[in-house]
């Protein structure tokens, strides 16, 4: 599924305000933020579609999974917003069946953080992972915390050789889009495949220590350069990292977003796994991108393979 032109963007002010504003305390309310299935549409009533009888998520344990909570929900998005990915994400998780002309999703794997889909075109390798909870996107201050689920690990363990879910492809790759150069409203990482031309361009630039190894160089213009994607050369920072342990979402805002004054809304983020002959190397490329960068790019699009 390409993402395409979608302009919304978000004032700097607020996203840091509210940014700021979260607190430990308010991490557990989640299930006020999901609004328990309803799918209605913005301009709709009170009551959703009746369930429909697919199987849904088992309750998460111990509890409520962490979401936004309400006062991010001008952000975050309203469980009553009428996207098709959140559509999809209540039938999965719910039942909820998506109003027509929209059709039923292939509900892949369903977990209580997170479910996988098909992406457009469907094929072996084109999915996407979105979260349970009701996220917009990359703009949602709540991602920054450590309440979030870590969803590029789970994209990864997901889309990997001998996961729920693989790629199949030789080379794989995990990405997000800016909030401008995206489709649909409800956060989607996309799991597809990379060329193997990208795959050797990255371990190129690491043998010339062209790359950040620890996120606090990840923003030094030394660590960035042109990768060949579908549109040509576009320019990324690049970061390599041992492991997806970390929340990228805070690395990304902490390194490169909030000491440049950018504009978290405005990046794209891919994660290309180190992949050599022998397999997968124990590596992960992280690249980031917007316009503010010379060639730069909101998108993922371009490095991904999806059809």
């Amino acid at each position: 599924m390409n993402d395409q032109q979608n302009a919304k963007e978000v004032p700097r002010r607020q996203f840091v305000a509210l940014s700021g504003a979260l607190g430990a305390a308010t991490l557990l309310t989640g299930a006020a933020a999901m609004g328990g299935g309803t799918a209605a549409a913005a301009s709709g009533g009170d009551a959703g579609p009746t369930p429909d009888s697919c199987p849904t998520t088992p309750p998460p344990p111990g509890g409520a999974s962490p979401c936004p909570p309400a006062q991010l929900q001008g952000l975050c998005g309203r469980p009553t917003d009428n996207d098709p990915l959140w559509h999809d994400v209540q039938y999965c998780t719910n039942g909820i069946v998506p109003p027509p002309p929209q059709t039923r999703p292939d509900c892949l794997k369903m977990t209580p953080n997170y479910i996988v889909l098909h992406g457009k075109p469907e094929t072996t390798h084109n999915y996407l992972l979105l979260p349970t909870c009701r996220i917009t996107g990359i703009e949602c201050p709540f991602l920054e915390t450590g309440g979030v689920a870590n969803y590029w690990h789970e994209a990864w363990e997901n889309a990997r050789s001998g996961g729920d879910v693989p790629v199949q492809y030789p080379n794989i790759g995990l990405g997000i889009n800016s909030q401008s150069a995206r489709r649909y409203d409800q956060l989607h990482i996309h799991m597809a495949g990379v060329r193997a031309s990208t795959q050797r361009r990255l371990q190129e630039l690491e043998s010339q220590g062209r790359m950040a190894t620890s996120p606090s160089q990840w923003a030094n213009p030394a660590n960035q350069a042109a990768v060949t994607g579908s549109a040509g050369d576009r320019v990324y920072r690049i970061l390599r990292l041992p492991n997806l342990r970390d929340n990228l979402f805070n690395l990304l805002y902490t390194n490169v977003v909030r000491p440049n004054s950018l504009n978290m809304a405005d990046q794209t983020m891919l994660v290309i796994p180190k992949i050599t002959a022998a397999g997968f190397a124990n590596a992960f490329y992280v690249l980031n991108s917007d316009m503010s960068i010379h060639d730069g790019t909101r998108t993922c699009d371009y490095l991904l393979v999806y059809s």
